[in-house]
């Protein structure tokens, strides 16, 4: 926004700082419980960050809506109000979320079990952060907005001044306008405006909502006939970097080696005394038995 009391730069970047501290507390539990740190866990904020940046939207519009509704509600009543239309939604975006990643953690890969681990409990701490510090911070801007400060150095802005002796760049910074008037709440957002004139009467049209249908059948008949088109497996070449070697080597491997068939490896488990000429002999003798 342009106003320099409306803006709410301060509190988009709180929405973030709430995402950072969520993964600072997630990873931190876990180092101390000692789940071991793998490389695939380094992708976690970001995930982290998109749910988190998500909740923030949806606070902020349901705030900014029980703004407009009761204008001259208490803080207590606007908070109240702001998260029962924005809690519910919340709260059943994290818990698919967490479950969907505590589900993996049964998986036999010990990679992709610390992944779950790592990001499942940052999602549970993202949530209790966006409920509760960056509901706080909600009401600290608000309270800020309601006494006209400026929202870099919070320092009152005047509106008894007379506006006329200041230039334009004075009023934009320290106003919120070059009209030499201050700055006043505005309404509904754009975006808002059209979804709800234009594309909710458009998508709740009849001949519109049968071909939604349609739609959905068929990318629902494609997604299955792509699950029964999956295969088991895991192709190497997909891990290493376009120009690695390990590409050519797996290449090679295929094109010379792929009739012979996977190479059969035998550990022995016991402890072996190597040295002793006879179990050497008996090593060798159960090699060439097997081969």
């Amino acid at each position: 926004r342009l106003s320099c009391i409306r803006n709410n730069i301060w509190l988009a970047s709180c929405g973030v700082l709430s995402s950072g501290l969520a993964v600072l507390s997630s990873f931190g539990l876990m180092l101390f419980c000692g789940v071991p740190f793998v490389v695939t866990v380094a992708n976690a904020p970001f995930l982290i960050l998109g749910v988190g940046v998500d909740d923030m939207f949806i606070m902020i519009a349901s705030w900014e809506q029980s703004s407009r509704k009761k204008e001259k509600s208490s803080v207590k009543s606007l908070l109240a109000e702001t998260y029962s239309e924005a809690a519910l939604s919340v709260t059943i975006t994290t818990l698919t979320d967490v479950l969907a990643f505590f589900i993996g953690t049964w998986t036999a890969f010990p990679s992709v079990r610390s992944f779950c681990l790592y990001t499942g409990t940052a999602f549970v701490f993202c949530y209790v952060y966006t409920m509760t510090f960056f509901g706080a911070v909600l009401v600290l801007n608000h309270k800020r907005e309601q006494g006209r400060r400026h929202w870099l150095t919070c320092v009152r802005v005047g509106v008894g001044e007379d506006q006329a002796e200041n230039s334009c760049l004075y009023n934009a910074c320290c106003i919120g306008s070059c009209s030499r008037q201050p700055s006043q709440p505005e309404g509904e957002h754009p975006m808002s405006i059209f979804f709800k004139k234009y594309y909710g009467p458009f998508v709740t049209n009849r001949w519109i909502k049968l071909l939604m249908v349609l739609l959905y059948g068929a990318y629902l008949g494609g997604s299955v006939y792509g699950c029964t088109q999956i295969r088991e497996g895991i192709d190497l070449r997909n891990l290493a970097n376009d120009d690695s070697y390990v590409i050519p080597y797996y290449d090679d491997d295929e094109k010379y080696f792929s009739t012979y068939g996977p190479r059969v490896m035998v550990v022995i488990t016991e402890s072996v005394d190597y040295w002793n000429e006879t179990v050497r002999l008996g090593i060798e003798s159960c090699a060439q038995n097997l081969e």
